[in-house]
Parts: structure tokens; C-alpha cells; sequence
């Protein structure tokens, strides 16, 4: 069983970070640089976070990004379900729809265990999240697990 998240969720919550050390706006182009990311793929990125509010885009030459979100208000699951979709979608452990009398073995652990998981994650906030990958660089491997 793996549990991770894409690469994209991994470099949003680093550009959020980023963005909440600078006063005014970051170009795409700064921001990759600073994420070891590319310019082009920047804005994939923080689309999902400029439609939820988060981070304010301003086109042209002299735009970039801006951070308007309190990330110590933000949680690491409102991130994930921002960038991925909802955690909990009522899927059983064996893929499709848990069904009363006719639940897998697992049911009672794993529905424990998932809403231990979405617990911790809804309680630790983004501004607590450390973006360094443990090599001192801030650029993690792309994919993160646990």
C-alpha cells in the first residue's frame, strides 16, 4: 500500500512557503528557480490555488504571484483536497463504494486509520510544514511519502 501525493502538490505547498517570505509578488520564472521547477509548468501549479483564493495572479510582464492566504489558518488537507480532489470519497479499501453488509475485512481499521490520517493532516497548519527536503536545499524529490 503506498500513500503519497503528486509532485504538484509537493511544489505547491513549497511555493506557498516561498510566497509567504516575499512582501510583493514572485514572477513564475523566480519561483521555479527557487522550486527547481520550470517556468511553464509554475502555472499548472497554483492554478488550483489561485481558484481557491490562496494566491493572487497578475498577468503580463511585470506580474507574478502573490500570496494573500494566512497559512497559519490553512491546513496540509485543505492543500492536498485543493490540489487533488477529496481525501475521503466514501471508497473502500478494495476500491468501489463501501456497502453496509458487504464491507471488507478491513472496514473498521481502515475507516480508523483514514480518519486518523485526515485528522492530523486538518490540524497541522501550512505555515508549521517544513519544505526542506532534509539535504538543506528545499528541493524535495518530487514525491512524497509516508
Amino acid at each position: 500500500m503506498r500513500l503519497e501525493f503528486m509532485r504538484r502538490t509537493d511544489l505547491a505547498l513549497r511555493a506557498l512557503k516561498r510566497l509567504d517570505t516575499i512582501d510583493g509578488g514572485l514572477q513564475a520564472a523566480d519561483l521555479a528557480a527557487t522550486l527547481n521547477s520550470t517556468k511553464q509548468f509554475i502555472p499548472q501549479v497554483l492554478a488550483p490555488l489561485v481558484r481557491a483564493g490562496w494566491v493572487i495572479s497578475v498577468p503580463g510582464p511585470r506580474g507574478g504571484y502573490r500570496l494573500v492566504a494566512d497559512l497559519d489558518k490553512c491546513s496540509l488537507l485543505d492543500v492536498i483536497e485543493i490540489m487533488e480532489g477529496p481525501t475521503d470519497d466514501g471508497t473502500c479499501v478494495l476500491g468501489g463504494p463501501c456497502r453496509t453488509g458487504a464491507m471488507c475485512a478491513a472496514h473498521e481499521a481502515w475507516s480508523e486509520a483514514r480518519g486518523a490520517l485526515l485528522e492530523r493532516l486538518a490540524a497541522t497548519t501550512v505555515a508549521t510544514v517544513n519544505p526542506d527536503d532534509g539535504n538543506g536545499n528545499g528541493n524535495g524529490n518530487g514525491r512524497t511519502r509516508k
